[in-house]
């Protein structure tokens, strides 16, 4: 059972109620690595412009919670060939957050790293407009030897 006092620090802290119920059930070390896969399409002919604000902001903070040990590990891919324009995508992002609660720290990273927020975002803003299709998505690996769950 979780503890009002620490559902309510975590949703106080912007955590929810998941933060607080996986903070109350499992300690620390017991919690599974939590991988999450950022893909983006970008408008044709502006990623290289979308690549560096990119760079400069999100690579940044990944880089942070990295040393800060909120991540464990990240990949950026990109195509290396072209496919159908449904199917299209310019960058994929997989990250290995030291747990789900890890993952919840991106805007306190963010913040200390970037305090003029006004350009942030405006930054922000031109690689929005530059993004036309978008999408986060946890993905969990498997042991391809164990049946069907």
């Amino acid at each position: 059972m979780i503890r009002p006092v620490a559902l309510m620090l975590g949703l106080a802290a912007g955590l929810g109620p998941l933060a607080a119920v996986e903070a109350q059930t499992a300690p620390a070390q017991a919690r599974p690595a939590f991988q999450e896969e950022w893909v983006y399409r970008v408008k044709y002919g502006f990623q290289d412009e979308w690549w560096r604000i990119f760079q400069k902001y999100q690579i940044a903070v990944l880089d942070e919670e990295k040393r800060r040990g909120y991540v464990l590990d990240y990949v950026v891919v990109r195509p290396g060939l072209h496919t159908s324009e449904d199917s299209r995508w310019d960058y994929r992002i997989v990250i290995t957050f030291k747990d789900r609660y890890a993952s919840t720290h991106e805007g306190e990273v963010t913040k200390a790293l970037f305090p003029d927020t006004a350009a942030l975002k405006r930054d922000e803003n031109r690689r929005w407009e530059l993004t036309t299709n978008h999408w986060d998505l946890p993905i969990h690996q498997i042991d391809p030897h164990l049946p069907a769950e």
